[in-house]
């Protein structure tokens, strides 16, 4: 079976996801990406937007999902999103999230914090 890979870049959102007391109350930006892989069909041999998945639509789940709810880790955050996009996109094969988290409270000079979680419904 033939696939396409959808890839939304670097979407940056404000939240407040963290362990600690004060993420939640500073809040921080953190940055998504999604790869989301789709069963070539009529999208490709037709240019047949009704047979794709709709990245302004699939924009606006990671947004609700990382602006709308609050986790300690960015692990679950990362799998949160991967499920939302899967229940509202049915036509997608695997979902591979990566979020970024630049500001973490520890000790040392980082850029980010990353974490990739695949899901395949």
């Amino acid at each position: 079976m033939s696939t396409y890979r959808i890839t939304l870049k670097n979407c940056a959102f404000f939240a407040r996801h963290g362990a600690l007391p004060e993420e939640e109350v500073l809040g921080q930006r953190f940055f998504v990406d999604a790869e989301l892989d789709v069963p070539a069909n009529a999208a490709l041999t037709q240019d047949d937007l009704e047979a794709t998945l709709h990245y302004g639509h699939a924009f606006g789940v990671i947004e609700d999902v990382v602006t709308k709810t609050r986790r300690a880790l960015i692990e679950a955050l990362a799998h949160d999103v991967a499920l939302a996009l899967c229940a509202r996109f049915p036509i997608i094969s695997c979902a591979a999230i990566t979020v970024r988290k630049p500001s973490v409270p520890i000790p040392g000079i980082l850029d980010y914090v990353e974490v990739r979680v695949e899901h395949r419904p």
